[in-house]
Order: structure tokens, then sequence, then C-alpha cells
């Protein structure tokens, strides 16, 4: 009762049940705003139990959701102005889909919210709305054998909710297909760039210092041309990696991520390269520049890949096969250019 989405109780046979706002305040965005870039992202959770959104009743439906903060607003934003009662289950704190797959929206997590609850206290139906994406980690069957309650899959989008309801349950085609639009793929980028910029503070400067050491010019002009050049190299990889490839990835040639991401790291270690060569006083070393063209795109490609359990279409049988092939491949690319990078410090132009 002291979630700051609560604003009153709704009487019933198994006592008070916490009532919700449908309306987000600055306080909610600025949530969603923090766990997009990572920040708190495990712990954006709300309580799991049953709660009531308008004044619904014994004959008003039931919509089973996720405690992952984001999940839930989407939820009760979309019905707005709706009765409904909201079950939420404990998925630890993860999002439908994701705890899905790995088990935390499932049967027996279902079932046992149900029991908690008193549900059949508390309405006279048995029909719960479930969202479309949760449907591999439960087993309709079961779970009326278990409770008596059938599970009928809602629309993907929680916004299609409301026309799902009034059209008497059924759902459109197009409710049922996920869609991976640019705007989808652009707001998954900040998880996986924070993620990335974690190491890139030990390696960038690690990088910028070392590019000054075997430097003709003295060490520190060594740092502000090569060091620097290496710095350009691997911000290239992490744009290339975690940020162009997602937005370009339906036009980029090849199925596999990693390959997505190698094309994409190799057009940017050029670009770089090119940089480099006009308006940096870099030492004219083939194998200072051949380093980077094994380097950045390896690191590119990891980066890309990271992406795939992010994606609509990717598989985990379908992942692990491409990490067996690319992850060899990319060590092997990011040794090959590391080699050479540390060599060319030590040879002369």
């Amino acid at each position: 009762m002291n979630q700051p989405f609560i604003i009153g109780s709704v009487k019933t046979p198994t006592g008070d049940i916490p009532k919700i706002s449908s309306d987000l305040s600055r306080r909610d965005h600025w949530g969603s705003i923090k766990a997009r870039w990572g920040v708190g992202r495990m712990h954006y959770t709300v309580d799991p139990g049953l709660y009531a959104l308008g004044a619904p009743n014994e004959r008003s439906p039931v919509l089973v959701t996720a405690n992952y903060k984001m999940s839930f607003d989407r939820l009760r934003e979309a019905l707005s102005n709706r009765h409904a009662w909201i079950l939420v289950l404990d998925t630890k704190g993860i999002n439908v889909w994701c705890a899905a797959g790995k088990g935390t929206f499932g049967t027996d997590e279902l079932v046992r919210r149900i029991e908690y609850s008193q549900l059949n206290r508390v309405v006279s139906h048995t029909e719960l709305i479930l969202p479309q994406l949760a449907g591999p980690g439960v087993a309709a069957h079961k779970v009326k054998k278990r409770t008596g309650f059938k599970v009928l899959y809602g629309p993907i989008q929680a916004t299609d909710l409301p026309a799902f309801l009034d059209a008497g349950m059924e759902a459109t085609p197009n409710m049922r297909r996920k869609t991976f639009t640019m705007l989808e793929r652009v707001v998954l980028i900040p998880v996986e760039l924070v993620s990335a910029f974690k190491w890139s503070l030990l390696i960038l400067p690690a990088f910028f210092l070392l590019g000054g050491v075997g430097a003709p010019s003295g060490f520190w002009q060594g740092v502000l041309n090569d060091g620097l050049f290496a710095v350009l190299h691997l911000l290239g990889a992490l744009l290339a990696g975690a940020v162009l490839t997602p937005i370009l990835l339906p036009w980029l040639p090849g199925r596999a991520f990693s390959q997505k991401g190698l094309i994409m790291g190799l057009i940017t270690t050029l670009f770089i390269t090119l940089f480099g060569a006009f308006y940096l006083n870099i030492r004219q070393d083939y194998m200072n520049i051949m380093a980077w063209f094994f380097l950045a795109p390896a690191l590119s490609a990891y980066l890309a890949m990271n992406f795939t359990g992010a994606s609509t279409y990717t598989s985990l049988s379908g992942v692990k096969k491409e990490m067996r092939w690319a992850v060899p491949l990319e060590i092997v690319g990011g040794v090959a250019g590391l080699t050479l990078w540390v060599g060319s410090r030590f040879v002369l132009p």
C-alpha cells in the first residue's frame, strides 16, 4: 500500500485490494528513462499481487503481467478509464517476454499468485488475460487443471488491449504480429551502450597513453596522435557494434548478427583510418593501420552479437550455433590486432 502509484483500496470478500492509478507521474517516466539506460534496472519492480484499476467488480476482467515496473506501467496506462483487476507475478524484475523464456513468468508462479490472492473469491468468472508473449512460459491446460481458470492470450501491445476487450476478447492479425521497427530497436540501444561503456572507462585511457610508447616525436606527442587514433578506433567499434548495427539491422548483409557487426566495423574503421591520415599526424606505419582492421571489426562483431538477446527473430539454438563459430573468430581477430598494435609501438617508421 505504500507504493507511489497506489491511490486507495477496493473492498472485496478477501479484504482490501490496493487501487492503482492509470496516470503515469513524472517519477514513473523518469524511472523508465533510468531503466532504459540500465540504472537500477534489475530493481525496478512492483510488489507482486492483485491490484484494482478503476472500480472493478466480480465480473471485471483479470489481466496478468510481470512485476517489472515498466511492463506494469505500460499496462495500467493503456487501460485508462477502464475497470479491471491486474494480477502481478513475481518475475524477479524481468519483463514479460524474457521472464517467459527464463521461466519466472511460468505456470507455477501464475498458479501460486491465483491461490495467494484468492482470485476465485474476488471474481465470479474463470478467465485470465495474459500477454501473448507470455506463451512460452505458461502451460494453459495445466493452469486450468490446477486452478479452474482459463488462460486467454491478449494482444502483443498493451495499447491494443482496449480494442481487444471491446471486441469480446478477439484479437486481429495485426495484434498478434510483433514488429521490430527502427524506433523499437533504438530504444534498446542505451542498455547495451551503458554496458559497453563500463569496460571502455578502463580500456580507452590505457590505449590513449600507450599510444605514446615508441613515438619518434616524443611520448606526449605520440599520445596526442597515435593514442587519439587508437581511442577513435575503439569508439568507432563501439558505435558500429552497439548503435549503428541495431539501427541498420535489416539492411546490413548476412543473417548472423556478428557478420552484420563485422561489416559495420570494417566501414567505420576505414572512415577513421582515412580521417587519421588526413587530420592526425599518425605514423605511416602499416602495422599500426592493419592492427585496427583486425581489432576494431572483431570488437564490433562481438558487440553486435550481444543484440541477439533483444531481437524478435533470433532463437536460442541459432544464437548458440552462431557463437560456436563467431566467438573464436572474434578472439583470433582481436588477438591478431592487439599483437600488431603492440608490435607497432616498437617498430621504427
